[in-house]
């Protein structure tokens, strides 16, 4: 069991929710003061993505770069995760599936970091695989992880290993063999969504007993399996995130803010005997490097 919790706030997300809840973040404002908040209620970690004034997901790095600089404009002290997951989109057209068709947005691996090379983020999250994700397909190759992860390592910052399945979590510990992840290496092991491993307890458990030894590692589950796996990653000696990226629900019929998420996964934190960190303390079981 692990007593000393890093929580991670993933406070908006690519998803499809605008429309389903009445306060998903959506502009870098939102997005910003939802990273704030979760920060001021005990999350360590912000995990932010950004998206267009309609609500869909971007990849605009002017976008990413208002909502770094409102978070550090307000000196909250709070580790700042930026997806580099955007870009690798794909559906395949109707009449010729070579071609990409309405939705697909997929572009090269250094495409997909030039926000984090702008900013300079302590962590950016590096989706480990390719995976059928809902109705699509989402495309991260072994070779295309492998510049990425080199162009990570060379910014200096910190690759958190999203992993959806086994196969991602082979694929992460076989860029750490090739040196192109620093030691210690962090995951994220990322449970519930279609069509990845489920949110159980089994895969949960099968996914960390695959790490190599001294990572750190996070889990979730979405909707509602997010606590229940806050429990669970905690008790086989984990991190955990929450936040309005993997459900909107408070309880049943009651939306959420991130705020109220983090607070809730603090208190099964501590109904656990266990405790959240500070940011400080996980920059440093973390292995950060240090920000000027």
């Amino acid at each position: 069991m692990n007593r000393e919790v890093i929580v991670s706030c993933a406070v908006t997300g690519a998803g499809d929710t605008v429309g389903k809840h009445p306060d998903i973040p959506v502009t870098p404002e939102q997005i910003a003061n939802a990273a704030i908040e979760a920060a001021k209620a005990g999350a360590a970690v912000a995990h932010c993505h950004v998206r267009e004034p309609d609500g869909r997901p971007s990849r605009r790095v002017e976008l990413y770069a208002e909502v770094v600089e409102r978070i550090r404009d307000s000196d909250t002290d709070v580790v700042l995760n930026l997806t580099a997951g955007m870009g690798g989109d794909f559906y395949p057209s109707e009449d010729d599936p070579a071609v990409a068709g309405p939705g697909s947005d997929l572009v090269g691996p250094l495409e997909r970091l030039a926000h984090v090379e702008a900013l300079l983020p302590e962590i950016c999250s590096l989706d480990c695989g390719t995976l059928n994700f809902a109705d699509g397909t989402y495309i991260s190759t072994p070779q295309m992880l492998r510049v990425m992860a080199q162009k990570i390592k060379d910014l200096g910052v910190k690759p958190e290993l999203e992993c959806f399945d086994t196969g991602h979590v082979r694929l992460a510990n076989q860029l750490i063999a090739e040196g192109l992840v620093e030691e210690p290496p962090l995951f994220q092991i990322c449970l519930g969504i279609p069509w990845g491993a489920p949110a159980t307890t089994s895969a949960m458990k099968a996914m960390t007993e695959m790490l190599p030894a001294g990572a750190n590692w996070a889990g979730f589950g979405i909707s509602a399996m997010e606590m229940p796996m806050v429990a669970q990653a905690i008790l086989l000696g984990g991190h955990v995130r929450v936040g309005l990226e993997d459900n909107l629900y408070l309880e049943r019929g009651v939306f959420a803010s991130n705020a109220q998420l983090v607070e809730k996964a603090i208190k099964v934190i501590e109904l656990m005997g266990a405790r959240a960190v500070s940011p400080a303390e996980a920059r440093e079981k973390l292995g950060l490097r240090p920000r000027n």
